[in-house]
């Protein structure tokens, strides 16, 4: 049965695709020596995308999913986008969290470099199409054309340290989706199929002979979002890679992590959830107990922190933490509280970074490291960033971390083990505000004289001092981004009504298998008027 033809609106899924791929070649081959101009195409193609993922976003309240069949083929045989409220909200996460990037890279970091707003446009394209598709073969495609693009992000800007961290990086992620191509391969070699909806009315009638494979592709399927998500045990790339990144790509890269989150929720509640029979709740004996383990790695890791950039990616995998031990409950409550803390945990990370990253030129040669140096040029703005930052990600009021870390208790409070669940989560939480106080102190308050030639002496980039005051729009960045957390924080009602209408729709995977395989459904609907 051929689906029938989109609507304009329904068109328009495919723009957060489309229009990325097309700036990025734009960029490259008839703008790569016009760096202004790349500047005005990137930012303005960047807005646009917002523009769309709102609009987008008006689309699926409405609580219908949403399928877009590419080149008009139905699905299971065809390419399949699937817009539902999940994806419109990380869409537009995504793309505000572009927007803001590429604004902060304004300040100097996209000059450092030929192909940074065309790379930055081809991440954008790898996320989007991740949280759009349909089956998993195009996940991993999406996945390929988002990693790609952050090896190039990642080594923008040269220098020995970036490039021995970007070789890391993209040995743990070629390991990663080698991974990822047995798993597919073992999927389809039992069911035939890689389409999302597809897979869901076929695993729990997999035959018991088979049940062992696709067990067996479903647990290299988790491996490998664990991986992106940073979850112990495969969290340890991230320090030295979100490190070593420039400060605007860290920041980008906090949605990235997200990808990992949000593809093993995905996965594990419309494939392997409570209906796929023998393979029911595959991934939940292990998401909890690595979540945990993780929120006891990161907060030990921010304590031990010794320079602001390691604070702020042991920060990142604490949040992971706390992310996943929501997301792994895989019950509504759980699901609900942890995109609430999604949501936080990317604004509050991506400002962290970019303060870091504000904050390094202007200590002089001790640049990052959590040691005392002379009164910091508008140390007062700048302490005070840090402070907001600080609350942000540690759960602090009156910011939307305490919020998020309330949510999560409740959601854990009548989940099995919840005592241990609320003291490592609690006990977790009083190191990383050791941490950051540590740090904090240290870098604001312990102040000192300058010593000629000491560490008061101004970095340089190619001979050139790189700055002695933040830059306006760079601080303001920071400063919107923390807003971000008040106002997450102001209208908490109305967004966690938003999450709770969300998680009501990813949980009815009935609909959403309606929905992207309608000519089944009717063939069933069919079958069941005649059967006697």
């Amino acid at each position: 049965m051929t689906p029938p033809l989109p609507s304009p609106a329904i068109a328009a899924i495919a723009l957060p695709i489309v229009l990325p791929a097309l700036v990025a070649a734009t960029l490259v081959l008839f703008f790569r020596g016009r760096r202004s101009v790349q500047r005005v195409v990137s930012i303005g193609a960047t807005a646009a995308l917002l523009a769309i993922a709102l609009g987008l976003y008006a689309v699926a309240r409405d609580g219908a999913v949403a399928p877009y069949y590419l080149g008009h083929w139905p699905a299971p045989f065809g390419i399949v986008l699937v817009l539902d409220r999940l994806s419109a909200t990380m869409l537009v996460l995504t793309a505000g969290l572009g927007l803001a990037v590429a604004l902060y890279a304004l300040g100097g970091w996209d000059m450092r470099g030929r192909h940074f707003h065309a790379l930055l446009q081809f991440q954008l394209m790898g996320l989007n199409g991740a949280f759009l598709t349909g089956d998993v073969f195009n996940l991993f495609v999406f996945f390929e054309v988002m990693l790609i693009a952050s090896y190039g992000l990642m080594l923008h800007g040269g220098g020995a340290r970036r490039l021995t961290a970007g070789l890391s990086y993209v040995a743990v992620n070629l390991t990663g989706s080698t991974l990822f191509l047995f798993a597919v391969g073992l999927i389809y070699a039992v069911t035939g199929t890689l389409n999302l909806a597809d897979l869901a009315d076929k695993v729990a009638t997999v035959a018991p002979g088979d049940v062992a494979i696709l067990r067996t592709g479903g647990l290299l399927l988790l491996v490998v979002f664990a991986l992106k998500a940073a979850l112990v045990p495969l969290h340890w790339w991230l320090p030295g890679a979100y490190g070593a990144a420039p400060g605007p790509v860290a920041a980008l890269f906090m949605i990235m992590t997200k990808v990992g989150a949000y593809s093993l929720l995905r996965v594990c509640v419309l494939v392997f959830g409570v209906e796929a029979g023998a393979l029911a709740d595959l991934a939940a004996p292990f998401v909890l107990p690595a979540a945990l383990a993780t929120l006891v790695i990161g907060a030990a890791g921010v304590l031990a922190s010794r320079t602001l950039s390691a604070l702020a990616c042991f920060a990142v995998v604490w949040s992971m933490g706390s992310l996943l031990v929501a997301l792994g409950l895989f019950d509504r409550g759980g699901v609900a509280a942890g995109l609430y803390y999604l949501v936080h945990s990317t604004v509050a990370g991506a400002a962290l970074f970019l303060l870091v990253d504000l904050l390094a030129p202007l200590r002089g040669r001790a640049v990052d490291r959590i040691s005392t140096t002379p009164p910091l040029p508008s140390a007062a703005l700048l302490a005070g960033l840090f402070f907001a930052a600080a609350i942000a990600v540690t759960g602090m009021p009156p910011l939307s971390g305490f919020l998020g870390k309330l949510l999560i208790l409740d959601a854990t409070g009548a989940a099995p083990g919840a005592t241990v669940v609320w003291t490592v989560l609690l006990a977790t939480s009083l190191l990383v505000i050791l941490g950051f106080a540590r740090a904090g102190s240290t870098v604001f308050w312990k102040t000192r004289p300058a010593r000629p030639g000491g560490d008061a002496e101004p970095e340089t980039h190619h001979g050139s001092v790189v700055a002695v005051t933040p830059p306006r729009l760079a601080v303001a960045i920071c400063a919107v981004l923390l807003a971000a957390t008040a106002l997450l924080s102001a209208f908490a009602g109305p967004i966690t009504t938003e999450l709770d209408a969300t998680t009501a729709q990813l949980f009815d995977t009935a609909a959403y298998r309606r929905a992207v395989l309608p000519a089944r459904t009717a063939a069933t609907a069919a079958a069941g008027e005649v059967t006697p």
